[in-house]
């Protein structure tokens, strides 16, 4: 993110954890202490599997687990003085290699995302989503490069298949990007109040235009998201929580369920263990955490909440939904003062 859009999210972070029902509230057993999860009632199991230090990663905006290496994760950088570079990281958050990417069109404009696919042979692949746009709309376009996921990790160039991405509805930010494993489909998440999920089409083009259609809604301000290995679900998540989908029949899935993340600086990535066990979610920020959040005890089998996906019951908890209108009419309200609050800064950032 750029310092105008930095300097508005604090504002509706602030916002939002004083507005009733607004963050993810699905009851979920202890886990971290208090301190160490910022208050969240996190899933039991809980922890920092490994932070990130080096020096050269201090906006680490995306990451994915490696299909030919165990134990490694790829990240990178967001947008600022940060060349096309990503980073191959250990358990233990140590660079084993720096891929620096090349090619007509290869630029580090807004990197949001990462995610692991297939090439047009079948082989692993790396995606990185050039996807942010702090002008909520101002680029003409939006790229994806894709690399084929390095046989040996050494520091290396690699030259990068560009594709280029419109939206039918109208330009937008979006910092999630998730790849079916099982059609290799490529979903783009919208970050906006009323976020969106589009699809790529089946085959991508990199010498002409490819355009990203909407096919259903995403929580508030999706900052990330990641299918399972299996492609049995995939996840989006927030600064504040995930929301697990049931993707058998793919995407659009229905909702199954929502689990609080820790807080962390400014929580921008999301990807699966290789083995779907949990899920690791990391953070902007110099020796930014890692968490892992098991997934084992989910109701994967949970019905969808009623109404809408972007309805204010799809939002509720059973437990909030058994509360009695008083609970709903405050949480109306609150969500109607945060909405006009954010309203009001989104018109600040844009003339400042």
């Amino acid at each position: 993110m750029r310092k105008r859009a930095v300097l508005a999210l604090p504002i509706i972070c602030a916002v939002f954890s004083a507005t009733p029902g607004a963050a993810d509230v699905t009851p979920a057993p202890s886990g971290p202490s208090p301190e160490e999860s910022g208050g969240r009632n996190v899933p039991e199991g809980s922890e920092i599997r490994f932070r990130i230090d080096d020096p050269r990663i201090r906006e680490s905006s995306g990451l994915a687990a490696s299909r030919r290496h165990e134990g490694v994760f790829w990240t990178h950088n967001d947008s600022g003085d940060y060349g096309p570079e990503i980073y191959a990281v250990d358990e233990d958050g140590r660079v084993l290699a720096t891929v620096t990417l090349t090619g007509d069109g290869v630029e580090a404009r807004d990197w949001e995302a990462i995610a692991i696919g297939e090439d047009d042979d079948g082989t692993p692949a790396i995606y990185v989503g050039d996807i942010g746009d702090n002008f909520n709309g101002g680029w003409p376009n939006v790229r994806v490069y894709r690399i084929p996921e390095p046989a040996r990790l050494t520091d290396q160039a690699i030259a990068a298949t560009t594709f280029t991405f419109t939206y039918e509805d109208g330009g937008r930010d979006a910092e999630g990007m998730m790849i079916d494993p099982r059609d290799n489909r490529l979903y783009v998440i919208s970050k906006e109040i009323g976020g969106g999920v589009y699809a790529a089409p089946d085959a991508l083009d990199p010498e002409g235009g490819n355009t990203l259609t909407r096919i259903d809604s995403a929580p508030l301000y999706p900052t990330d998201a990641a299918f399972a290995p299996d492609g049995s679900q995939y996840a989006i998540r927030t600064y504040w929580g995930a929301t697990i989908y049931d993707a058998t029949d793919g995407v659009d899935g229905r909702i199954v369920d929502r689990i609080s993340l820790p807080k962390t600086e400014q929580g921008e990535s999301l990807t699966y263990l290789p083995d779907g066990s949990g899920l690791l979610a990391g953070s902007e920020g110099a020796s930014s955490p890692v968490w892992y959040v098991p997934l084992a005890g989910l109701a994967s089998a949970a019905p969808e909440p009623s109404g809408s996906p972007d309805s204010p019951e799809a939002e509720q908890s059973p437990t909030e939904a058994e509360s009695g209108g008083g609970a709903a009419l405050l949480i109306g309200s609150g969500v109607v003062v945060a909405a006009v609050l954010i309203a009001g800064i989104v018109i600040l950032v844009r003339r400042s």
